[in-house]
This record gives C-alpha cells, sequence and structure tokens, in this order.
C-alpha cells in the first residue's frame, strides 16, 4: 500500500519517496531520535543455457524500517505497509522494544550521535543510462553462448546478466533526508570442458564482474566476445598437466585478489564480528581490539582501502544505512592495521570497552527488513608500482593464478585454502604453460606478510560480489573490491591429488 497522495512510485521515485518521509514526520514520536530507512529495489534476470533461453525472473521488493532511540534504548521495526496504519504500527513496534531494551542493553544509545545526512547519490547508471530492450539482451546471450561451443570436449555453457535499480531514502523525524539510487550490473559467462573423469571450467572474470552503472559495463569490461577465449582456456585445461607441488612464489590475478581480500582481510576486520557478535554463525576473527595501531597485518607494501566513493565499484554509497557520510578510510597503511570496519554503534561499543578503534561508514542491511550490520563495502588494494612483466620477470620458480574455484577458511577468518580455475607457470622469469588444479594454503597474517611486490593501476581491476552473506537472519549483501596483480613469496602451492 502506498501513501494517498502518492502518484506511481516508478514515475517519480524522488517524489514518492519524500511523500512517505513526510507521512512518516507527521505520524513520528516525541522521542530522542526516530529514522525511517525506504527501499525499493528491482532486480531482472535474462539467461541462456547451451543455447537455450532459460525462464525471466524479475522481482521487486518494496518496504520500510523504522528505529526509534529513546531513554538510552533503542528498538527497530519493519513494514512493508507504506500506508498511515502500517507506518503507525511499525512506530509503535519499535518504540515498544526501545523501551524493553532500556538499561539492558549492552551501550546506552543515549551516548551515540546518530547522523542527520542530507543530499543525494546516484550511480552512473542512473544519470547516463543506455536503454536497451530485453529482446537485443536475449540476443547478446545468445550469441555469448553460441559462440562458446568451439569443441565437442565443451559440455555445459552459459551466459546471463542480472540488472538490479534501488531506489532508497533515509530521513529523519526532525528533518533529515539522504536519497539514493543505485543501478548494477552483474554479467556471468562459464564454459566447461571434459575428458573422461576430468572436467575443467573457465568463467569470465571468475564470476566477479559485479559493477555500478549502465548496460555499457558489457562492451567496457570485455565481456562481448569473451566465449571463444573461455572455451579455449578451458581446452587447455584438459589437456595441462597438475600444478605442481611446493613453496613457491605466487602471483595473483585480481579475479582472486578479490576473493583474498575478501575472505583474510574484509571478514577479519568487521567490528561486530570481532566484538563476538557472529561468533554462534559466521564465526569469530584472530583480530582484536588492541591490535589496531601497530599490528603488522602485511608486507610494508600493503595498503587497503575501504572506499564506498569509487562509482562504478559496486557496494558505493552517499551514506550508510545508518545515515553516516561515506569516506575513503584507510583500513591498512604501510601493512600496519589501522581500524576496523564498524558503523557509528559497533564504534561505540569498542570504545566503552576502552578501545577508540574508529571505523567507517559500514553500517549496511541487505533489504528494507533487515538492520545495519557492519559490511564491508569496497574494500580495495591500492595499487603499487610493478607492472605485470616486472612482476613475472622477478620469479624463478613459481605460480600465476587466476579465477577463483573453491575457498575453505576457519571460523576466526586465519588459516585458509583456496583454489583457481587456472594456472600458468613461471620459470625463470618467463611465463611457461597452463597447469590445472592450482590450489594454494597459508595463515592470512603471514601471507600477508610475505606480499613482495603490487601491481600498479595498469593490473587493476574493479571487481565484486552480490553473495556476501553474515548475521541470523541471514543477510546477503553486494559487496567491491578492486585491486591490481599482486606478488607473494615462499606459498604453499599444490594441485589436485592423484
Amino acid at each position: 500500500m502506498f501513501p494517498a497522495t502518492s502518484s506511481d512510485p516508478h514515475a517519480d521515485p524522488q517524489a514518492w519517496l519524500h511523500q512517505t518521509a513526510a507521512l512518516f514526520r507527521s505520524l513520528a514520536p516525541a522521542v530522542d531520535f526516530c529514522s525511517l530507512r525506504i527501499v525499493d529495489e528491482r532486480s531482472d534476470y535474462l539467461g541462456v543455457r547451451q543455447d537455450v533461453l532459460q525462464p525471466p525472473s524479475t522481482s521487486q521488493s518494496r518496504g520500510a524500517m523504522v528505529s526509534v532511540v529513546h531513554r538510552g534504548g533503542y528498538g527497530y521495526a519493519a513494514t512493508s505497509d507504506l500506508s498511515a496504519a502500517g507506518l503507525r504500527e511499525a512506530i509503535h513496534r519499535a518504540m515498544d522494544w526501545a523501551a524493553r531494551s532500556a538499561g539492558h542493553s549492552v551501550i546506552d544509545f543515549t551516548r551515540i550521535e546518530l547522523p542527520r545526512p542530507q543530499g543525494r547519490y546516484a550511480s552512473p547508471g542512473v544519470t547516463a543510462p543506455v536503454q536497451r530492450a530485453r529482446r537485443e539482451i536475449i540476443d547478446l546471450l545468445m550469441a555469448e553462448s553460441k559462440a562458446c561451443r568451439t569443441d565437442a570436449r565443451i559440455v555445459d555453457w552459459s551466459a546471463s546478466l542480472w540488472t538490479s535499480a534501488t531506489d532508497q531514502l533515509y530521513a529523519t523525524a526532525d528533518g533529515a533526508e539522504a536519497f539514493q539510487q543505485f543501478r548494477q550490473v552483474m554479467p556471468s559467462l562459464s564454459v566447461s570442458a571434459n575428458a573422461g573423469a576430468d572436467t575443467q571450467t573457465r568463467s569470465f572474470a571468475g564470476g566477479g564482474l559485479c559493477r555500478q552503472g549502465d548496460l555499457s559495463v558489457l562492451l567496457d569490461s570485455g565481456f562481448v566476445g569473451s566465449g571463444p577465449r573461455l572455451a579455449a582456456e578451458a581446452i587447455a585445461l584438459l589437456e595441462a598437466p597438475n600444478c605442481p607441488t611446493g613453496r613457491m612464489d605466487l602471483l595473483l590475478m585480481p579475479s582472486q585478489m578479490m576473493l583474498q581480500i575478501h575472505e583474510s582481510i574484509g571478514h577479519p576486520l568487521e567490528l561486530d564480528r570481532i566484538l563476538g557478535d557472529e561468533r554462534n554463525f559466521a564465526g569469530t576473527s584472530f583480530v582484536t581490539l588492541d591490535m589496531f595501531g601497530h599490528y603488522q597485518y602485511g608486507s610494508p607494501l600493503l595498503n587497503i582501502s575501504f572506499d564506498p566513493t569509487r562509482a562504478e565499484e559496486l557496494a558505493s554509497y552517499g551514506w550508510d544505512d545508518e545515515g553516516t557520510p561515506a569516506s575513503k578510510v584507510f583500513v591498512i597503511r604501510d601493512g600496519v592495521l589501522q581500524h576496523p570496519l564498524g558503523g557509528s554503534i559497533s564504534q561505540a561499543r569498542a570504545a566503552m570497552a576502552g578501545h577508540a578503534v574508529g571505523g567507517a561508514a559500514s553500517a549496511r542491511a541487505s533489504s528494507w527488513n533487515r538492520p545495519p550490520l557492519d559490511r564491508m563495502s569496497n574494500l580495495n588494494v591500492e595499487p603499487g608500482d610493478s607492472t605485470l612483466d616486472e612482476m613475472i620477470a622477478s620469479v624463478e620458480r613459481g605460480v600465476l593464478m587466476d579465477g577463483n574455484i573453491s575457498w575453505s577458511i576457519d571460523d576466526s577468518r586465519n588459516k585458509f585454502q583456496f583454489g583457481c580455475e587456472y594456472g600458468r607457470l613461471i620459470e625463470n622469469g618467463e611465463l611457461k604453460g597452463v597447469v590445472r588444479n592450482p590450489n594454494y594454503r597459508g595463515i592470512s597474517a603471514s601471507f600477508w606478510r610475505s606480499l613482495r611486490a603490487v601491481g600498479n593501476a595498469g593490473t587493476l581491476e574493479v571487481m565484486g560480489t552480490p553473495f556476501c552473506g553474515k548475521a541470523e537472519p541471514s543477510q546477503i549483501i553486494r559487496v567491491g573490491h578492486a585491486s591490481p596483480a599482486c606478488l607473494f613469496s615462499d606459498v604453499e602451492v599444490f594441485g589436485a591429488e592423484a
């Protein structure tokens, strides 16, 4: 249901959201703080598998979360009924939870100065959209699919496009409003080849091409026309020897660096996880509050930024879901741990424990019916000054790995083992033949301390994933990772077991 004064929300989403916010203010109670976060998201999925169009899928989700802080208590409630009656009921339930939690919470919420944001943020695809008919997109995916079957050993292949459009408004009872529009493009292309008991798969960008913007992303990224290359690489993997086993140099391309950053830096630095919130479900962290400011997380070449301001990256925004303005924050600088990924509430909890560790605008919710949590947005490796050729030339014995295919990491995000789709031997400074089933393992901090070279901006790629999971009830959220190629020394590398 919509406010009686509202027209079609999609005809003028900003006007409709402002009308709903005005209705909310007319109902808002006399409390210390009250906010409304409205989210309207539409998603479309088109896919082709083995040259057969799969059933198209369209979904829409629209609703709001009311948050109330009063007398030290905090409560929230969600509703998909955006009429006066629906908002009034959500406000009542949030007030009730605030009253129940007052004096019984781990934190006194009157000590937190919650932001009052004002302004607008828009993805590149909002301001300069490229409109394409669904038929044109299907034709593009079908052409890419048909180009994949270059050999009788190609047994499975698929091409798909998932797009999402989100209009969001964060409003407070005392007049603040931040309007945001996101347009996200998430294509996929995968080719599998088989010979006997062996099956090998190559995917475009390791499945990690996910960005904000319009459909020009498909052209700018090289997605169009990549099918035959992936098919040739899948066939080459069938014919390749197994990856060698031993300690050696490891050159990771951006599609694998994305996973390495995500699992062994992003998740361990989530402040609510460090504070113990996730230990019964998603795990804890080897990082402790007393490490910030001095702990040597990686080599001096390692610089990691939390950066929601990079417009084309998947998880960019102007404000987080607590209304904190987005800004670029170095969580690791020159290898030294600086700040956790923690929003305003988690930062206050850490300060109460005697650790003023700072944080970022990192409080994010997966939808209107979930509360904000400490999450990655865009977590990036800042580029260095090495070219790809220079890094290869410096390696006496090693393996280049590209495209993640498997991952395993313990519940403190410390010990890990990752596998990649594609490998190339490096011997005496030269790139050699393809190897299949390349894997490596390590321990997060010692692995990052072995970082020997960081690629320059020419090796950097903007990647992302729409499937980062956390929390109970579950929240699946979109995360961006931009990274150059990176070279590590003395890593335990191994192939598949015979």
